[in-house]
């Protein structure tokens, strides 16, 4: 498969996780959306490490900044879901209109 065809695909994630960052209340949305980002920055990594690699060159800083990306994706969803969890405890809904409607 050519480059162009993984840079489309890794666009429209990218496209499609911001209009779902910037247009969502729904908190467990925005953080499926964030995913989608992340995703889209994984298919980069490695579609460009992919054409940097021949048959002497074995360069795999690509996949590992890749795994990496994994490694703070789960992160930040162990994380986000927690403040999900605490928005919805205290407000019983997962609006994120609501939430500077929490301070002090």
């Amino acid at each position: 498969m050519l480059l162009n065809q993984f840079l489309l695909l890794s666009a429209v994630l990218f496209c499609i996780g911001v209009y779902g960052v910037l247009a969502r209340k729904n908190g467990v949305l925005v953080l499926m959306s964030i995913e989608l980002i992340l995703n889209a920055v994984n298919i980069n990594l490695v579609a460009f490490a992919a054409l940097n690699t021949d048959a002497l060159n074995t360069d795999v800083s690509g996949d590992v900044f890749a795994l990496f990306t994994i490694a703070v994706a789960a992160a930040e969803v162990g994380i986000g879901l927690a403040i999900v969890l605490l928005i919805y405890r205290n407000r019983r809904s997962i609006d994120l209109s609501e939430i500077d409607l929490m301070k002090g």
